[in-house]
């Protein structure tokens, strides 16, 4: 039932605004009301905030659902559970209700600091600090590739509180864009996903209340990693639904288009293609899905799981997007068709939230 209606809503209310928003490179408004008025928009804030108290897995369908057509629209849901899961996982109480219960009514999106211009795949090198100054916290520094910078509300920011430290030595914390001293750079001219804008946030002398800092001081990277964990699994969601609808569309062309007198369909060298295509995204589905009831239950064997799921099924989103374009031959390379900016929104899947070779790594340190 789920499934059946956010597919609906996604059919009706996002469907027809993908291409513009990807040709305009805007962000989705439309998709992100409907989602909101259908309460899709963060439905894993627990009932407890005013939430939908969605579980891991049906949160993984709403987002698998709605990147199946426009997965610039599917980060608004995967985007709002990863900046506020380390106010769920470490907040004290009077931060969760204070932010998530914006969050569940749609005031405000939520976004996640981690990365820095210096700070990629080593986000424990970061240069962003947080200094004590009696009931506050001030903050200076940059972060980079943040989703959603500009339009989020809200922002878990990591910060150095202790350099001798290193990743001991950092701190989590709320800011919100309305903070004296928080800016944002100009929107990146990205590949794919350009309805989701990504901007560099600037913190300058931003000082915040004692009580925004998420659990207790030096926590901030276990929490950053913790949450990671969890939402790697939304962003396998994310391109297994990418993949689905370049899969769907490839499908019903190949029936469509004839050649040589009968559909290209007919053909074993395109059979043999939509097979493969279509069991590899099977088997991402089922590891997908099954990370998703591990985060659920906290298993001791999440880590691998998420990077697991997260890793096989951005390759296979690529790799099926890819054979897509190959499937509608020259119509598929160009902005008419849809699978063109589903291959372009599907290499990000390899590289954000850690990249595919981040994930190897995370894998053999966690060997099941």
């Amino acid at each position: 039932m789920l499934r059946e209606s956010v597919r609906a809503l996604a059919e009706a209310k996002i469907a027809p605004f993908a291409a513009a928003v990807d040709e305009e490179a805007r962000f989705p408004q439309e998709a992100h009301d409907a989602l909101v008025a259908n309460d899709l928009h963060a439905v894993h804030v627990p009932e407890s905030y005013g939430g939908a108290g969605a579980d891991a897995l049906a949160t993984v369908i709403v987002i698998e659902e709605v990147a199946r057509v426009c997965a610039s629209s599917s980060l608004i849901p995967a985007v709002n559970k990863l900046g506020s899961l380390p106010v769920i996982l470490s907040g004290s109480e009077e931060l969760k209700k204070k932010y998530m219960t914006p969050l569940a009514k749609g005031d405000g999106m939520f976004s996640y600091c981690l990365s820095e211009p210096d700070a990629g795949s080593d986000a424990a090198g970061m240069k962003t600090k947080a200094v004590r100054d009696g009931d506050y916290w001030v903050l200076n520094g940059v972060k980079r590739w943040i989703t959603n910078a500009g339009v989020s509300e809200y922002y878990t920011v990591m910060a150095v509180t202790d350099p001798e430290k290193r990743s001991k030595g950092i701190s989590a914390f709320v800011v919100e864009k309305s903070d004296p001293g928080v800016s944002f750079g100009a929107p990146e001219k990205k590949l794919g996903i350009k309805g989701s804008p990504t901007r560099e946030v600037y913190l300058d002398n931003v000082r915040i209340p004692a009580d925004r800092m998420i659990g207790a001081e030096g926590t901030g990277f276990a929490t950053a990693m913790k949450t990671l964990d969890h939402t790697r699994i939304t962003i396998a969601a994310q391109a297994l639904g990418i993949a689905q609808g370049a899969l769907d569309y490839a499908k019903g062309y190949v029936q469509e288009r004839k050649q040589f007198g009968k559909p290209i369909a007919d053909f074993q060298g395109v059979q043999f293609m939509l097979a493969d295509m279509a069991m590899k995204i099977e088997a991402a589905r089922q590891l997908t899905y099954a990370a998703a009831a591990k985060s659920e239950r906290g298993d001791k064997d999440l880590t691998f799981q998420g990077a697991a799921a997260k890793c096989f099924a951005s390759d296979v989103a690529m790799e099926v997007t890819t054979d897509a374009v190959q499937l509608l031959g020259g119509y598929g390379y160009t902005r008419d068709y849809p699978v063109e900016r589903m291959m372009r929104d599907a290499k990000i899947t390899q590289i954000y939230e850690g990249t595919n070779q981040i994930q190897r790594i995370v894998m053999a340190r966690n060997l099941p």
